[in-house]
């Protein structure tokens, strides 16, 4: 017999005991070892399932032996009292989780707001600083022979290739579309802008025609893009292809490449993608949401990210845009 077979025969041993004796004596003790036992079946993976089903078998096996001797109603509050006590980990854990979670949705909230705020210091501050260099180089060169001034085109030709990387940095930190728009447009403009600088070929479809909240949309775009710089780094891609939609009552994004392919369990082992798959999971916990990757070597990789859909209202606006353009939409390097 395995351990863990073992395990389970004398966690069920003392359950029936213990349950059969409060329903014959009541008293703290029983309820105490059913605490005890149900941390036990909680600490050895088993869920709240698994404990209802160990409840149920001890009081059949206690009701078949027929010495309780108790009215059935109060067989039936008293065996209700010891299960309740014996959920009491799993609920503890629960309320724990959920707090958990909403620590990290703040933390989150906190974290974009300070994003948000370096974005608006790029957009702002250094789009303000490059206008004064740009009059300072006019005024420099004014009087300058017409070779010099000849020369200095060049570097008006990289300020200028500055100011349009610092407005597509600024994007990438807290676009601004997708306060305005929603997701979907915000998303097509990053894979744009990823296109344009790496020559992949990226395909959004999208059958979204809600509008989501802030938090959710946020959580997505970042996963999205999160998604973009590891095919970026690691899979030496050609295409990308990212969908995103209902599937019933989740918002389901899948973020597929045609790369060279990993091995997810050790990429997740060897911590390969950093601090950022962590990162996409914690933000999907404090959704109530999941990750899933697919990938096999030479066979590229899908990402899947999937949370209970919230809505703020039915987004019109990107319906209509959709029924007239269709929902495929392709970004291409130029």
């Amino acid at each position: 017999m395995s351990e863990m077979h073992r395990f389970e025969n004398d966690l069920e041993l003392s359950y029936t005991r213990s349950v059969a004796r409060y329903l014959l004596t009541g008293g703290e003790a029983p309820l105490e070892e059913a605490y005890e036992l149900g941390r036990k079946k909680l600490t050895a993976g088993g869920g709240v399932l698994d404990m209802v089903n160990l409840h149920h078998a001890a009081i059949t096996s206690i009701l078949k032996d027929d010495s309780i001797g108790l009215p059935p109603a109060e067989t039936i509050r008293r065996a209700c009292e010891f299960l309740a006590e014996s959920m009491s980990p799993f609920e503890m854990t629960h309320r724990a989780i959920g707090e958990a979670n909403s620590a990290l949705r703040k933390l989150n909230e906190t974290l974009e707001e300070e994003v948000q705020r370096i974005a608006l210091a790029l957009h702002d501050d250094a789009g303000q600083l490059m206008v004064a260099v740009h009059l300072s180089l006019d005024e420099a060169v004014r009087d300058m022979p017409a070779e010099i001034q000849g020369r200095m085109s060049g570097v008006r030709t990289l300020l200028g290739l500055v100011e349009d990387r610092i407005r597509d940095l600024s994007h990438e930190l807290h676009p601004a579309l997708l306060d305005h728009l929603g997701l979907i447009p915000a998303i097509e403009f990053l894979a744009a802008n990823v296109s344009q600088r790496t020559g992949l070929r990226i395909t959004v479809d999208s059958t979204l025609d809600v509008r989501l909240p802030p938090a959710m949309a946020i959580a997505f775009y970042r996963i999205v893009q999160e998604a973009l710089t590891n095919v970026r780094r690691h899979a030496q891609a050609t295409r990308v292809r990212i969908r995103i939609g209902r599937s019933g009552p989740q918002l389901r994004c899948t973020v597929s490449d045609d790369g060279v392919g990993f091995d997810p369990a050790k990429t997740v082992a060897s911590n390969f993608t950093g601090l950022g798959l962590r990162g996409i999971r914690e933000r999907l916990h404090a959704l109530g949401g999941k990750l899933r990757i697919q990938s096999a070597g030479g066979r590229g990789a899908k990402v899947e990210a999937t949370a209970p859909l919230q809505v703020v209202h039915a987004d019109s606006t990107s319906a209509r845009r959709r029924s007239s353009r269709g929902s495929r939409r392709v970004a291409r390097h130029p």
